[in-house]
């Protein structure tokens, strides 16, 4: 046990890792973190694909081969290639699944960030990919937004396993909780066994204070007057303290009689899962969000960077339940000075899609550009004989 990631696992606490990569699969750098380190998942976003397919050559055999296949558009070359790494990734962490009853062991696979707004959408293309990948330890990455919550009932209406991403405020979380409540009933009242269905809620961290420090530092630098003080007490806490009152709803609900209803019948909660971990502010410990936030049945998704600090000198403690009246009170703070936290929590939500459909846009545009180059490499294609007509 002395190995903080491992001794994450005995506070009850999953680590999932937040990247994927071809040669990363190959190479068995997953399964090592997997055996060394209990990793027990594996998160992956249009970022990091962006990075992984889009800059160098690590796909372009890949590439190669789809193409003489007569797969053209970047938005399949894209799918055929994602979806490979999620397959493989998803049958490296099947032992874990099988091991850990369902409870772990998932791969996160999310549908176009275009489609965050438009739930029926979200839902048609969920469902294909769902069937694409054919794993059960699949979850299906669906934006926390308003249509977002309304796919997420859908789906888990359905059996797909979701990882409901982009969450920053307390009422979207209520929202996708509530989405998750009602798809469980609606699986079961159609005979499904709902101890098949698996989902998590992931709320985003260090974006939160990343917006929140900007603001308080800048009036700082105006002259705060009576409020410095209080304004510099607040620094670096405001994602914690809203973090844990959504960890507080999270316990709360499995007290509620209508969730033991569920819970009697095989259901598993919708665990809290912490992303956007990396310290953005130098002024933080390189571990600090992981620190803060350890507690049983959530999960933490690290970037690679993240999970060897930890690994390193992490320390581990339940601090999630500790002080549990001071998550409150620097909330109060935090609105009597006029921070803004719910403006703040939807703005984020908005940028967080833009930067995801970025990312998918670059993407795009870079395997349509590998398209061109490799397709010059390449024998010419003979044309599919035409079916005769009648």
């Amino acid at each position: 046990m002395s190995n903080p990631l491992r001794q994450l696992a005995a506070a009850g606490q999953s680590v999932w890792l937040d990247y994927i990569h071809r040669k990363f699969l190959e190479s068995g750098e997953l399964k090592r973190l997997i055996d060394k380190d209990g990793v027990t998942g594996v998160t992956s976003n249009p970022s990091i694909f962006q990075k992984a397919m889009g800059e160098g050559s690590d796909y372009d055999d890949r590439l190669k081969s789809l193409l003489a296949a007569g797969v053209d558009a970047p938005s399949e070359l894209y799918e055929r290639l994602a979806i490979a790494d999620v397959q493989a990734a998803a049958d490296q962490l099947r032992p874990v699944y099988d091991r850990l009853k369902r409870r772990d062991g998932y791969v996160s696979l999310e549908v176009s960030p275009h489609l965050a707004m438009d739930s029926e959408a979200a839902v048609v293309e969920a469902r294909r990919l769902w069937r694409a990948v054919d794993r059960p330890n699949l979850m299906i990455k669906v934006p926390g937004t308003a249509p977002g919550a309304t796919a997420v009932r859908q789906l888990i209406g359905e059996g797909v396993n979701v990882n409901v991403t982009l969450l920053f405020g307390i009422e979207a979380y209520e929202a996708v909780a509530e989405a998750h409540h009602q798809g469980l009933l609606a699986f079961r009242s159609g005979g499904g066994d709902v101890s098949t269905v698996h989902s998590v809620a992931s709320f985003f961290i260090s974006r939160i204070d990343t917006e929140i420090d900007k603001t308080i530092d800048a009036r700082l630098q105006a002259g705060a007057g009576d409020d410095a003080e209080a304004l510099r007490k607040l620094r670096g806490r405001v994602s914690i303290a809203n973090a844990k009152i959504a960890y507080r709803r999270y316990c709360e609900t499995l007290e509620e009689p209508r969730w033991q209803a569920l819970a009697r019948d095989g259901a598993a909660p919708q665990r809290l899962l912490w992303a956007s971990m990396g310290v953005k502010d130098t002024a933080y410990s390189d571990v600090y969000y992981v620190e803060a936030l350890i507690g049983p049945d959530t999960v933490n998704t690290l970037p690679i960077k993240t999970l060897d600090a930890f690994r390193a000198h992490g320390r581990v403690g339940p601090r999630l339940r500790e002080h549990p009246t001071e998550a409150y009170e620097i909330l109060v703070s935090a609105q009597d000075l006029n921070l803004d936290l719910d403006g703040v929590a939807k703005a984020l939500v908005v940028d967080g899609v833009r930067r995801f459909a970025e990312s998918f846009d670059e993407l795009h545009a870079a395997l349509a550009g590998k398209r061109v180059e490799l397709l010059a490499g390449l024998p010419p294609r003979t044309p599919a004989p035409r079916a005769a007509t009648v």
